[in-house]
């Protein structure tokens, strides 16, 4: 059993080189937008989970992953070419929905930031309006009382 920084180590090389496949060698243009953004290596190096990225729809995502595993045999036979290992890892190809679910997270932060923005400046705003309307109260009452 390789021990979990070999794990890495070979998860890392495996991302950096079919990114770098991805980008040159598969002209596939149903590949689309995608990314690799991690790999999971099992504890006896013979499998391979490659996360993608996908940018788009749902049919695009779905076509990007089905076109991956159509080229797999193809990106294997690369990479045992790109590889220094004895036993190329079977890969299988995830779609991974984080970069898409961080972009909203950091969507509904900025939304719940402008609302408190928005409160902030109103209530600052009526706060200003009521001491203006307190200041000119008394200032009127002066001069009723002093034409009397």
């Amino acid at each position: 059993m390789a021990n979990p920084h070999r794990q890495e180590k070979l998860g890392g090389q495996i991302a950096n080189e079919v990114s770098d496949l991805l980008r040159t060698r598969i002209k596939d243009p149903r590949v689309g937008f995608a990314s690799i953004t991690h790999v999971e290596v099992s504890g006896d190096l013979r499998h391979a989970k490659i996360f993608v990225s996908v940018m788009g729809d749902q049919d695009e995502k779905k076509s990007t992953i089905e076109t991956l595993h159509h080229a797999t045999s193809f990106l294997r036979r690369e990479l045992a070419g790109r590889l220094n290992v004895r036993f190329m890892p079977e890969i299988l190809f995830k779609l991974d929905n984080s970069i898409e679910q961080g972009s909203h997270i950091l969507g509904l932060i900025r939304e719940s930031e402008n609302e408190a923005k928005l409160k902030q400046t109103t209530s600052k705003e009526a706060g200003e309006q009521a001491a203006d309307e307190e200041t000119q109260a008394p200032a009127t009452n002066e001069v009723v009382h002093e034409s009397d």
